[in-house]
C-alpha cells in the first residue's frame, strides 16, 4: 500500500485537488491538504492500537476521500457521478480493486448524512443504512476511518459515537465509543 500511497501523492489530480477549499462549516481548517494534516495527526494518535496493514490503508483512505471536491458538483447526492465520493472513488480504483476500500470511499459521508436525520426527526433511513451495512465488509476499518476524519475542528464527536452504536446492534466490531478522539 505504501507504493499506492507514493503514487496518489506524486500525481497531478490529487496535488491539484489537495489546493482546494476555504474555511467552512465542518471543515475551518480550509484546504483539502489542511484536512489531510489533521487526519494523518488522528492516524498517529491511534496507531499503537492499529495494525500496520490497517495504518496504512488507513492512509490511503485519509489521502484520497476528499480530494475531488474541487471537481463535484455541489450537493450532489452521494451516488451522483458528480459526487466528491463518486469522484474519489473512480481516481482511487485506477490505484487498486479492493472493493471494500472503494466502498470506503464512496460511502464515507453516510454516516453523516443518517446522523444528520436521526438528530433532526429521531429516525434516519433504515434501508440506507442496511444497504451500507451489506456494502461494507471490514467495519473495523470503516469504524477506525469516520473516526479519523470525524475527530477534528468543527466536527461533533457525538454524531461518532452515535454510528458506532448504531453499527454495533447489526455487526461485529472491536470498535466502541472510547475509540473516538
Amino acid at each position: 500500500m505504501q507504493d499506492v500511497i507514493s503514487r496518489v501523492l506524486s500525481d497531478p489530480r490529487y496535488l491539484e485537488g489537495i489546493e482546494y477549499g476555504k474555511p467552512r462549516p465542518g471543515h475551518p481548517e480550509g484546504k483539502v491538504r489542511y484536512h489531510i494534516r489533521e487526519l494523518e495527526e488522528n492516524l498517529e494518535r491511534l496507531k499503537s492500537r492499529i495494525s500496520e496493514e490497517q495504518y496504512w490503508k488507513l492512509k490511503f483512505l485519509i489521502h484520497v476521500h476528499d480530494t475531488f471536491k474541487a471537481n463535484a458538483v455541489p450537493d450532489s447526492p452521494i451516488e451522483s457521478p458528480h459526487s466528491h465520493a463518486s469522484l474519489a472513488t473512480k481516481f482511487t480504483a485506477e490505484f487498486t480493486e479492493e472493493a471494500d476500500l472503494l466502498a470506503m470511499i464512496q460511502y464515507h459521508d453516510v454516516n453523516f448524512a443518517l446522523w444528520k436525520q436521526f438528530a433532526v426527526t429521531g429516525a434516519y433511513d433504515s434501508q440506507r443504512f442496511e444497504n451500507l451495512l451489506e456494502t461494507i465488509q471490514d467495519w473495523d476499518l470503516f469504524l477506525m476511518f469516520l473516526i479519523i476524519d470525524g475527530s477534528t475542528e468543527g466536527k461533533d464527536p457525538e454524531k461518532i459515537r452515535w454510528f458506532i452504536r448504531e453499527v454495533r446492534k447489526y455487526k461485529k466490531t472491536m470498535l466502541d465509543e472510547s475509540w473516538v478522539l
